[in-house]
């Protein structure tokens, strides 16, 4: 872990990310990022500069084989509140709407509900496991299918809710994460979604496996590239710096 946690290390300080008496809290999906997210942050407290609250967020989705027992049984063994909050986001999307692309649906859904829920308990930021290679996909995915430059940002201020969504993984590469799992024999559940690993995105995932055989070090140059297109001004560091001032002073 201890690369994960220099990269969350660098991430907290280049964009601002957390800051004295947040409560933070982890959207764990089951999935090996959102885990892995989870137990580097119950890590970080033990010396990040700042102190912060821990609560991990999972959603039920409406699946009747999607057993949340695992998380649980390991937020009470790392010491960290578990919120499960209902929903029946599986079934509205794949039985009610039958939707033929169904992942942006769903993402909103999750994302409202999310939001929703932090303001329920009091909880500053939302941390999601997204990653380096994360950024990358998306990033050539609005190329490619939208024909636009843009991809998530590492935080973003969403003024009607007061909340704040961090990534505080986007310098880890997934194959990091993977090794994480596997050393440190963490918990994951298997997704219940009937388009799992068959979306563009896991087309995309595969693209670049390819590319990076030939250019090992694209994936780096690729996320350099992203810092140097200041007209999107989408990682500029400056503009975390200069958004939290505003906002630290709109609150005194």
């Amino acid at each position: 872990m201890r690369k994960i946690l220099g990269c969350i290390r660098k991430a907290v300080e280049d964009f601002n990310m957390i800051q004295n008496g947040d409560t933070i809290g982890v959207g764990v999906s089951g999935g090996k990022d959102s885990i892995v997210l989870l137990y580097a942050l119950k890590l970080f407290q033990n010396f990040s500069p700042v102190k912060y609250k821990l609560k991990a967020i999972s959603l039920t989705l409406g699946f009747d084989n999607f057993d949340l027992t695992p998380i649980k049984e390991f937020c009470e063994k790392i010491e960290v509140e578990h919120i499960i909050r209902p929903t029946e986001i599986g079934k509205i999307v794949f039985e009610e709407r039958k939707e033929k692309n169904p992942c942006s649906l769903c993402a909103r859904f999750k994302r409202a509900i999310l939001h929703e829920t932090c303001q329920l308990n009091s909880i500053d930021k939302l941390a999601l496991g997204h990653h380096k290679d994360d950024a990358i996909e998306t990033l050539l995915l609005s190329m490619f299918y939208e024909g636009r430059i843009s991809t998530f940002s590492p935080v973003t201020y969403l003024s009607r809710r007061d909340l704040t969504m961090i990534r505080p993984m986007i310098y880890v590469e997934e194959r990091e994460i993977k090794g994480a799992v596997k050393r440190h024999n963490l918990p994951t559940v298997k997704s219940p979604c009937p388009a799992d690993g068959n979306t563009k995105r896991e087309y995309m995932k595969n693209l670049l496996k390819k590319i990076y055989k030939d250019i090992p070090r694209a994936n780096d140059s690729l996320l350099t590239a992203l810092m140097n297109i200041k007209q999107l001004n989408i990682w500029d560091k400056n503009k975390y710096k200069k958004q939290l001032s505003e906002r630290t002073d709109a609150h005194e």
